[in-house]
């Protein structure tokens, strides 16, 4: 398989927590398949936009690779982080509402798997190709800070280190008077929502040519 770009997640272990994100976005990003939806009426309308990356949380966002690597020499380095790194945790998982987004965030301190995303995106850049202008300008239509511009400069994307939030999505962009009702879909659907939150692997994903995202290769944290 070709892929367009590359990103490290957190995917959920295979079991019921990710059997249920697959079904809910109707992609299962483990198998890079399709997965049958619940017969919710405008399920698959509210999803289209992050179906096609998973049911996930990004650790570092999506990139091309850069002149003069391959998806071997990415694949070696992930490994050897994931060797040092070790696994990170938070209380549990919660159902939010984030803008105008719903998405599973973290419970009690991200400390820990803040730290672990930073050095996915800082010691793996290597691998990166810089993004290119129309893809900084996309960026930048969303108005960001001056230190989200510098991530952006240096990091290829706004929203990391500092300003990164780990959240599994669930929606796409939803009006006020959708919010209520899809997050009562939502827990019904995902019932108790793991307590304690545990990483303790990361996967490597590419994108397809058909623009969804499927899984690479899982390591375990062993630091």
């Amino acid at each position: 398989m070709t892929y367009t770009r590359y990103a490290i997640y957190y995917i959920a272990p295979e079991g019921p927590f990710a059997e249920a994100g697959a079904q809910w976005l109707g992609w299962d990003v483990i198998a890079g398949a399709a997965s049958a939806q619940p017969s919710v009426p405008s399920l698959q309308d509210i999803t289209q936009t992050p179906a096609k990356y998973g049911f996930h949380a990004t650790l570092k966002p999506p990139f091309r690779l850069a002149e003069g690597t391959t998806e071997t020499a990415l694949a070696k380095d992930f490994n050897a982080l994931a060797s040092r790194l070790p696994p990170a945790g938070a209380d549990g998982l919660s159902l939010s509402r984030i803008g105008r987004f719903l998405a599973l965030t973290l419970r009690g301190s991200d400390a820990d798997i803040s730290a672990l995303a930073a050095s996915c995106v800082t010691e793996l850049d290597g691998h990166r190709a810089p993004p290119s202008a129309p893809e900084l300008a996309r960026r930048r239509k969303a108005g960001l800070s001056a230190a989200q511009e510098q991530h952006l400069i240096r990091w290829g994307y706004p929203y990391v280190l500092d300003a990164f939030q780990f959240h599994i999505t669930l929606t796409g962009r939803l009006n006020d008077a959708q919010i209520d009702t899809w997050h009562a879909h939502a827990t019904a659907h995902f019932g108790p929502l793991p307590t304690p939150f545990a990483v303790d692997q990361i996967a490597l994903v590419g994108e397809r040519q058909d623009g969804r995202f499927e899984l690479i290769s899982r390591a375990a944290l062993g630091g």
